[in-house]
């Protein structure tokens, strides 16, 4: 399917349209996820910069889906984002469990920078996120790698509240630079919950929720083979190199997240078995 509408709100099995494209949308344990390939994804996102599009592109990986079973308003964020895809093998095997549907899978790591390789200096990027070092780094070391324009940059450390100065005077610095592209690296879900109280009050720009970009950008990180994470093992890998830090998301979080994706399917088989019933009597 080709359109050059944009559908916003989808159920599963529909299909999602942004300009010029148009992809197969499902709902994920409550998140609305759009089945698209890497270089498409990248082919929209130039193609949103230049025309000067606001699109807001998330992710989701298990430690997302998990928190967003009790976070109603980052569900709310999922189903009115422009763009949400699968960032992660235990998203896509859900899928495939729950929805019969194995996911295309990517990370903005593999992919931003190609993005802002086409672009060049057609882009500018505001980086938020990461300690104030490595993030003028990151911001440094892509300006002269892609040739991107850097807007500027704000460490993550600063007081979120919508109400607060600093968030203020970020919105004012923001709408002083007019980047083309917002680059957020403040962690799931605090990144997600920034963006979520004020969107509406950002100037038109592509917003990427991005992690832990801004290390890898700065090679403080370097990521595992793609192969390694087409096996699902990518959590292995940053968990031995971040223990105390992941510990708890990996340790804790995937069982956590295994759980509730057979409550998933038990309720669905339920309310399959009770259809029939029904049909029956």
């Amino acid at each position: 399917m080709r359109s050059d509408s944009k559908v916003i709100n989808a159920s599963c099995g529909d299909e999602v349209t942004l300009p010029g494209y148009g992809f197969p949308v499902i709902v994920l344990m409550g998140l609305k996820l759009i089945d698209i390939p890497r270089k498409d994804l990248e082919c929209l996102l130039v193609s949103a910069v230049r025309s000067g599009q606001k699109l807001r592109v998330i992710n989701a990986n298990a430690h997302c889906v998990t928190i967003a079973q009790r976070l109603p308003w980052l569900r709310e964020l999922f189903r009115n984002a422009e763009i949400a895809f699968c960032d992660g093998a235990g998203v896509q095997l859900a899928s495939l469990f729950l929805n019969g549907k194995r996911l295309h899978r990517t990370t903005p790591p593999e992919w931003v920078g190609n993005v802002l390789q086409q672009l060049g200096p057609e882009a500018s990027v505001f980086w938020l996120g990461g300690e104030e070092h490595v993030v003028a780094e990151a911001a440094d070391i892509f300006a002269r790698r892609y040739g991107c324009r850097t807007a500027g940059w704000r460490n993550g450390f600063f007081d979120v509240n919508p109400d607060s100065y600093d968030s203020k005077a970020l919105l004012a610095e923001i709408w002083r630079t007019r980047p083309s592209v917002l680059l957020l690296n403040m962690g799931m879900p605090r990144q997600e919950k920034w963006l979520w109280d004020n969107w509406d009050k950002l100037p038109p720009l592509v917003a990427i929720t991005a992690g832990a970009l801004v290390d890898h950008a700065a090679g403080r990180v370097t990521r595992p083979p793609r192969w390694v994470a087409n096996l699902g093992m990518e959590w292995l890998v940053r968990l031995s190199r971040e223990p105390q830090r992941l510990w708890r998301r990996y340790i804790i979080g995937l069982p956590v997240f295994g759980l509730y994706v057979l409550r998933y399917k038990i309720v669905a088989m339920f309310k399959k078995s009770d259809g029939h019933q029904g049909v029956a009597r």
